[in-house]
Parts: C-alpha cells; sequence; structure tokens
C-alpha cells in the first residue's frame, strides 16, 4: 500500500516538473521597485515637502523642552518651591502636548506613505499585467527568498514605470 503512495507521488511530482518546464515563469524584487522607481522618489520627495512644517514645529518643541528642563535642573536649588512646581507643571503640559503632536505626526506620515505606495503599487501591478500577457508568462512571483537573473523581470517592469511617468 505504501508503494502505491509513493509512485503515485513520483508521478505527480514528474507530471507537476512537466507542466513548469511548459511554463514560462517570472519574478521581481519589491524593494528594489521601490527604490529605483521614479514615482517611490517622487512620493518621497513630496511627503517630506508637506510634512516638513509639522517636522520643524516638532524639533522647535523639543528644544523648547530640552532647555525647560535645563532650567529646572540648573535652578532648582535656588527657585522657591512654588516656582519649581509651576515649572515642572508648564514642562509637563508642554511634554504631554508635544508626545500627542509626535504621535498624530507618526500617524499621518504613516498613512500618507501607504497611500503613495498603494498607488505606486496600484500602478506596478497593471505594468506587470501588462507584460505578463505581452510576453506570455504564465505566472509572476512578487516575492521570493531568491531570484534568479533567468526569470527577474524587475528590470522590465521599473522600465516601464519610468516610460510611464514622461
Amino acid at each position: 500500500m505504501l508503494r502505491k503512495y509513493i509512485f503515485a507521488g513520483i508521478a505527480l511530482l514528474s507530471l507537476s516538473a512537466a507542466v513548469l518546464a511548459d511554463s514560462k515563469i517570472g519574478a521581481i524584487n519589491v524593494q528594489k521597485i521601490l527604490a529605483d522607481a521614479p514615482q517611490a522618489a517622487k512620493a518621497k520627495k513630496k511627503i517630506e515637502k508637506d510634512f516638513e512644517k509639522r517636522d520643524q514645529d516638532l524639533q522647535r518643541i523639543a528644544k523648547q523642552l530640552q532647555g525647560m528642563q535645563e532650567n529646572i535642573d540648573k535652578n532648582a536649588v535656588t527657585m522657591a518651591e512654588s516656582e519649581r512646581r509651576t515649572k515642572e507643571r508648564e514642562f509637563g503640559e508642554l511634554n504631554r502636548d508635544f508626545q500627542r503632536k509626535q504621535r498624530e505626526f507618526r500617524e499621518d506620515l504613516s498613512q500618507r506613505q501607504n497611500e503613495e505606495m498603494a498607488a505606486i503599487f496600484e500602478r506596478v501591478n497593471k505594468i506587470i499585467k501588462q507584460i505578463a500577457e505581452a510576453e506570455k508568462y504564465d505566472i509572476i512571483f512578487q516575492e521570493a527568498a531568491y531570484i534568479s537573473p533567468r526569470v527577474d523581470i524587475t528590470d522590465k517592469v521599473i522600465k516601464a514605470l519610468g516610460d510611464g511617468t514622461k
């Protein structure tokens, strides 16, 4: 009985190998596309420009907090107790506000990056489909542990992305 299953398995593997031998397979390196695609660079610059003012505001508040903390530490011995408590309360309020703004900034930045990447991937997927249909690929993998240069079509996709930005 076990022999029957072994022979069936071998026959199935042989059949799979024969089917794959007649198939045209391609693969892409998603990280390379994100690194080299003109749309990704353009999106990154746009995001940096859009978030630049908020980032500068956060840096300004961080410096202000640092200055307040240094002032409190340096003058704590000579300050009246009520003045020290007032300054610590102001520091705490500004620090909470800073942390809230920083969290909102990270969330907004992440959401915006995800939106931009989704738009790029939508375009990438259309290009992959066009290449697959034009060159009669049976399957194109987007993620793989290793991609042989023989089946790697990443550069074709990047070139097609570049052609589409003109």
